[in-house]
């Protein structure tokens, strides 16, 4: 009886947590700044110049890695918890979607051949909501619902799919991201123990969330601040951020006569396919100071 006494306080204590959590997504009732900030909110991407097929002297199709961990990428991956006035890049990411903003594709395959929902999304994270039932004090069967969580800081690196181009209209190295693709790392193992399912440590996965088409999210992350630290004045938005090549992150795979061969299938190390990644950066950097006479 003790036990199912306990138990029960536990489940209540737990929902009223979980709605507790729920709450911090809601907006400040007062202007929680000293000044109302639109600038961004009201900021229209730049718009790419003007290309054609002929223009295109030269094209290479690549695959990058940026790591949120490193420092160069925390404004990124930071805040890892909700907050009314800052988000994340992937908070940003999972509310346009919620809001049919931007659209999210399979990652069955790189070319959003298909498209994803927001609870396939979910389900990924292991944050869809779940029904637990449980003996109450009358010995009967209560069902509870446990409302799932995002553990925003499991998404530790992201995909990045881009073109490089030479435009010899303006005659000059062009580079276009078109897509990007959380990913999720997280250490989980599932043990059954009865009609009970333990989480343990055990080895690392990565798991590929979903794809976004970066063109359609521009205007979303053009009107989403990212905070770069300092004296809380140097904002950019996510757009800016990834236009300017603010970023650290290394290559994993190219387009070549193999096909879109990865990096580690023709390496055998690590600092071997470290090294590979940098020969291509600036093989990619020197085509077009090569192209000059002086």
């Amino acid at each position: 009886m003790k036990k199912t006494i306990l138990l029960t306080a536990f489940l209540l204590f737990f929902a009223i947590a979980q709605a507790q959590q729920v709450e911090t997504d809601k907006k400040s009732l007062v202007l929680d700044d000293v000044v109302k900030k639109e600038q961004i909110e009201e900021k229209e991407p730049i718009p790419y110049p003007l290309l054609t097929e002929s223009d295109i002297f030269m094209k290479r199709r690549i695959w990058r890695v940026i790591d949120l961990r490193e420092r160069m990428n925390y404004p990124l991956y930071y805040p890892i918890e909700l907050l009314q006035t800052r988000k994340s890049f992937i908070q940003a990411l999972i509310g346009g979607i919620e809001k049919d903003k931007i659209t999210a594709y399979d990652t069955d395959s790189d070319e959003f051949t298909s498209e994803i929902s927001l609870a396939d999304i979910l389900a990924k994270f292991d944050a869809a909501d779940r029904e637990i039932t449980r003996k109450n004090m009358d010995d009967r069967d209560t069902t509870y619902v446990v409302k799932g969580e995002i553990n925003w800081g499991e998404v530790q690196e992201l995909l990045v799919k881009e073109d490089w181009f030479f435009d010899k209209r303006h005659s000059r190295l062009y580079v276009r991201i078109l897509g990007i693709c959380p990913i999720r790392v997280y250490n989980k193992e599932l043990r059954t123990n009865g009609e009970e399912e333990e989480d343990i440590e055990g080895e690392l996965l990565r798991r590929q969330l979903f794809w976004i088409y970066y063109p359609d999210a521009r205007k979303l992350l053009a009107n989403t601040p990212c905070y770069l630290g300092g004296d809380g004045l140097a904002q950019l938005s996510f757009d800016d951020l990834f236009q300017s090549r603010r970023f650290s992150s290394y290559i994993s795979a190219v387009s070549n006569a193999q096909g879109n061969r990865r990096v580690i299938s023709y390496t055998r190390t690590g600092i071997e396919a470290m090294l590979e990644s940098q020969r291509i950066e600036n093989e990619l950097m020197n085509f077009e100071s090569d192209l000059w006479e002086y």
